[in-house]
């Protein structure tokens, strides 16, 4: 049997051995801490031409830039009053054919109706003036013209966006400011500036017009579709800016893949200001260095398959 001064020998002996391994263990553990916040220094991601234009990614160069400050409005896009022709006729009668549907493309100088005239019984062509896409068609074959309009031509080419401004807006918002209109995923559609403030508010809502006209030959700008206005209200030069996307979170920290000698290094940054589309670098990258503007998720993604095969 153990007495108790036995016992307490052991129980000494016990804790001294613990507290040795616990001070051999410490420093390691200290060590392995330190490692982890920094595992990533140094650590280089080799991609080809190929794998990168594949990737969709994107390089930049970093440098100074302008920031700004904007203001975030809601709107629609209409086409333009003044780029339209309604087709009526000259003389009341009957329709005799129509050469156009809703949705066609006409081009100026196009027959677009053909009408009986009632005191004459002569038939004559209404013709377009502009160039465009037929989007009202209000008679059909057989009717009588009556007065009324019987297409409707709109020149897309050239639209109008239309932003509701509250009445705690008004007074940073005045015509000329540049504009910046954007879908609801925050695609960049186009850029102008408000020709037009409307004097009178809307009753139901309060709001009030403010108009940006717009080119639109490409048709990214579609009548009827909501549409996002940035503003800018003031603009401020920085020493180094970078695109907002190419900031990825590792580890709770904002990094930017920069491209180096071998491959693409993930490089821990401090941001300052941003204004949704760019943002302040205000350490951690050097004006003139490259770095993945668009699409770095991707290596974000092969960072993360490097650090679990180190795992195993």
């Amino acid at each position: 049997m153990i007495n108790i001064q036995t016992f307490r020998k052991l129980g000494a002996a016990c804790t001294l051995t613990f507290l040795s391994v616990f001070a051999l263990t410490l420093p390691a553990l200290a060590e392995q801490e330190s490692h982890e916040g920094e595992e990533h220094e140094g650590a280089h991601i080799e991609l080809s031409a190929e794998q990168i234009e594949h990737a969709g990614i994107t390089l930049e160069k970093a440098g100074p830039g302008m920031l700004f400050e904007t203001l975030k409005v809601y709107g629609s896009v209409k086409p333009n009053p003044e780029h339209s022709q309604s087709i009526t006729a000259r003389f009341e009668g009957q329709i005799t054919s129509f050469n156009k549907s809703i949705g066609d493309t006409v081009k100026r100088g196009e027959k677009l109706v053909t009408i009986e005239a009632n005191d004459s019984l002569q038939r004559y062509n209404l013709i377009a003036s502009i160039d465009g896409v037929v989007t009202q068609r209000q008679a059909n074959v057989g009717e009588q013209t009556n007065g009324r309009t019987l297409l409707k031509i709109d020149d897309l080419s050239n639209v109008w966006v239309e932003l509701s401004l509250f009445p705690k807006d008004l007074e940073a918002v005045s015509i000329g400011q540049q504009v910046r209109v954007q879908d609801k995923q925050g695609a960049i559609l186009a850029e102008g500036e408000i020709s037009y403030i409307s004097p009178i508010a809307q009753t139901d809502s309060r709001s009030v017009t403010a108009r940006v006209p717009l080119e639109n030959r490409q048709r990214t700008l579609i009548p009827g579709s909501f549409v996002v206005g940035q503003i800018t209200l003031s603009q401020d030069r920085v020493p180094l800016l970078i695109d907002k996307q190419a900031i990825q979170i590792v580890e709770e920290r904002s990094v930017v893949f920069v491209k180096g000698h071998e491959g693409f290094e993930p490089r821990e940054v401090e941001l300052g200001r941003s204004d949704g589309l760019s943002i302040e670098v205000l350490d951690g990258l050097q004006v003139g260095e490259t770095y993945v503007a668009a699409n770095s998720f991707v290596l974000k993604s092969e960072l993360g398959k490097e650090d679990a095969e180190h795992g195993h």
